[in-house]
């Protein structure tokens, strides 16, 4: 086992104490439960809301192959797209459904609100040894089990091979050499970039910081500490400023038409992404089969690399849920079986990397990879994530997420950098944490 997935996690040393109102969430957020739920005799339906691809295709799986127990799928928004603002207004109004698809990121914030189900008793220690240990940590708050892992997603970098060979750039395994091998690339094709630094997704950043070694959240003695100007932060806020000030890098919205008409144009010619980002990318440029690779991102000591997860997703069940058995029957099986990572690979080219590592052959075998060149995507994938850093706690509020998106659109336009940015971010954060009622250590 890697050091970094048996080393125990920062979020469960002082969370219970700084999620102590939770005990009050669970006793109203548990719904009753309907006597012999899923059984022949009381066949239940479970409604299911997600963005995820190939969710259409998992609940047809599970209905194919279930009995007394059936799940009607609704497709939304994602998260960042209004899925959330959907759900939380659903939950107001009494009406989510069953269950919900989650980012780790915004999990702490459903949770704080009291919007989610203390599933604890359903995840025993049998089941808990299924999934990796970082994402079993970051889906436990307070001591109690907030949600079921789906996926794990470490920091990857996709490259135009073709490109990259053709004008004899060497792949960059550090960050020091990713800024050589970006000048280069400027270099040898002036309109191009080596990547892009997305201003609309604080998440981005965040993860950066996270492989850094950054925390921002951590808690002791029933308070948050909150800590975005941290040194390595820092660092990385001079490094990638140092990137925009030189034009080395593109500063296109995540998904928009401006980055994805680059990508087609061939002017960006690498994708800082994750896991799940292979799917995505293929689906974007699907003309361009054959030129891309993928590697480890780059890291700050090439002896010792690690990486942040960048999202991932988890499935929870909602506090307006009166069919909690059957709802996490059918999660655990979204979770761990290999028929549910059949049909979501199959159906939907996702290349998330299940957070359950008994599944991992089954994705493998089940992903066409020809768009990479047949490359061992799921290799490479477990040997990023053996790396991931264990010491990250997501927040409990959106307030740092929020502030630094506002500051991101500031830094590409100009009007700010990135080292005042998370100056910005640290204020603002714990100004929110404190209108919210909890305790907070200000650390900077």
């Amino acid at each position: 086992m890697s050091r970094s997935w048996s080393r125990p996690l920062r979020t469960a040393v002082g969370a219970a104490a700084a999620f102590v109102s939770l005990a009050v969430i669970a006793a109203c957020g548990g719904a009753a439960q309907a006597p012999a739920e899923g059984t022949r005799a009381h066949p239940v339906t479970v409604t299911f809301w997600a963005w995820t691809k190939g969710s259409q295709q998992v609940a047809d799986e599970f209905n194919a192959t279930h009995d007394t127990i059936k799940v009607k799928f609704e497709e939304i928004p994602s998260g960042g797209l209004g899925g959330y603002p959907k759900i939380a207004n659903a939950v107001k109004a009494g009406i989510a459904p069953d269950v919900l698809s989650i980012e780790y990121p915004s999990l702490a914030q459903f949770v704080s609100q009291g919007s989610l189900q203390d599933i604890s008793r359903y995840m025993t220690p049998a089941v808990k040894k299924q999934f990796l240990p970082q994402t079993v940590q970051l889906t436990t708050m307070g001591g109690r089990n907030w949600a079921v892992p789906s996926d794990a997603s470490p920091q990857i970098f996709y490259y135009r091979k073709d490109f990259f060979t053709q004008h004899h750039i060497a792949l960059p395994k550090t960050w020091a050499e990713f800024r050589t091998a970006a000048e280069e690339v400027k270099k040898a094709a002036p309109d191009t970039r080596i990547a892009t630094f997305f201003p609309d997704d604080p998440t981005f950043f965040q993860t950066m910081a996270w492989q850094a070694g950054a925390s921002w959240f951590t808690t002791k003695n029933g308070a948050w500490r909150v800590d975005t100007t941290d040194p390595a932060t820092r660092k990385v806020a001079t490094y990638w400023q140092g990137l925009i000030d030189a034009h080395l890098i593109s500063t296109a919205p995540s998904y928009s038409p401006e980055w994805t008409a680059s990508l087609k144009a061939g002017t960006t010619v690498g994708y800082l992404g994750a896991s799940w980002g292979a799917g995505t990318l293929a689906g974007i440029v699907p003309e361009e089969k054959g030129k891309w690779a993928a590697m480890r991102m780059p890291s700050w000591d090439a002896a010792h690399p690690s990486v942040g997860m960048s999202q991932g997703s988890t499935f929870a069940v909602s506090k307006n849920s009166k069919k909690t058995a059957a709802a996490m029957t059918f999660i655990l099986w979204m979770a761990t079986s290999k028929d549910s990572v059949r049909a979501r690979v199959s159906a939907s080219t996702s290349t998330a990397l299940p957070a359950a590592p008994a599944l991992v052959p089954v994705a493998r075998k089940a992903i066409d990879t020809s768009f990479y060149g047949g490359q061992d995507l799921y290799g490479l994938y477990e040997k990023a994530g053996a790396t991931i850093d264990p010491d990250w706690l997501w927040g409990p509020t959106a307030a740092a997420n929020n502030t630094l998106r506002d500051q991101l659109h500031g830094v590409v336009g100009g009007s700010t950098t990135l080292p005042r940015a998370i100056t910005t971010t640290q204020s603002a954060t714990v100004a929110a944490l404190r209108k919210s009622g909890l305790k907070v250590e200000d650390a900077s």
